[in-house]
């Protein structure tokens, strides 16, 4: 197995056509989270991310909401990665919004689903799964300064935007995207100091809640899932500086 490439952490490309060095790996439990499907090895990311989901765990259980489960982050070295359009520098991460899971041994999350928080029928947020905590989970990852921005399915935005928030300004950064009705997809800004990572520009002002009620299902204002922002690349093309990543001794685990 392909661990992380050594060296100091660096991004190369945007959050679709990537790569990263330096990685480091999600420990598989920690406060308020549990990595599930440990097997798949795709819980490597930027410094960055592993520091976030640990900050959102110790959020969540401070909250008493339960165990999150952490899915897919990145693999060891970035890159294209099957089932995602993105997930290729280390800065997003799927986080299920289920709070039914006990903390099980890693040997037993191998096999578990995420589950749907929205109705088939109506295509609104199911109202025998969809509970204030998930939304009150949602809120905790939002609030963290270094989230560009959560996707999440239309009816799950629609029934954030419908409760009564003390302070609603972190449905800024809630995208509605196709899919998603089980996960929230977690993307954070790039580093500061990291001048090769092509950042994704930050959503317009406001909630977005009075556009998705405009548009429907979508909100093109707050951008797309790629996240290319201004590369010159052509999609799908890598940047050069992943040859050497790839070809780089694997970092001592």
């Amino acid at each position: 197995m392909w661990g992380p490439a050594i060296g100091p952490p660096a991004i190369y490309g945007g959050y679709s056509e990537g790569c990263l060095r330096g990685a480091v790996a999600l420990p598989l439990d920690g406060a308020g989270y549990q990595v599930v499907r440990p097997a798949w090895h795709r819980n490597f990311g930027h410094p960055d991310l592993i520091a976030f989901v640990q900050r959102f765990g110790e959020r969540i259980e401070a909250a008493g909401l339960g165990v999150m489960p952490i899915a897919d982050i990145s693999q060891p070295r970035g890159g294209p990665i099957s089932g995602h359009v993105s997930h290729e520098i280390g800065l997003d991460v799927d986080i299920w919004l289920r709070l039914d899971l006990p903390r099980l041994d890693p040997g037993a999350r191998d096999d578990l689903t995420a589950v749907s928080l929205v109705s088939g029928a109506t295509g609104e947020v199911d109202p025998a799964v969809w509970t204030p905590a998930h939304a009150e989970a949602i809120r905790l990852a939002a609030i963290d300064d270094r989230v560009a921005r959560i996707f999440v399915n239309a009816a799950i935005k629609r029934a954030l935007c419908a409760m009564d928030w003390d302070d609603p300004s972190w449905l800024r950064y809630v995208v509605p995207w196709q899919g998603h009705d089980a996960h929230m997809h977690v993307r954070l800004h790039c580093p500061e100091d990291d001048y090769r990572c092509e950042n994704q520009g930050a959503p317009p002002e406001g909630t977005g809640c009075a556009a998705l009620m405009e548009n429907g299902d979508s909100d093109p204002e707050r951008g797309d899932m790629y996240g290319r922002g201004a590369t010159p690349r052509p999609p799908g093309v890598m940047p050069r500086q992943c040859i050497n990543v790839y070809s780089l001794p694997a970092a001592a685990q």
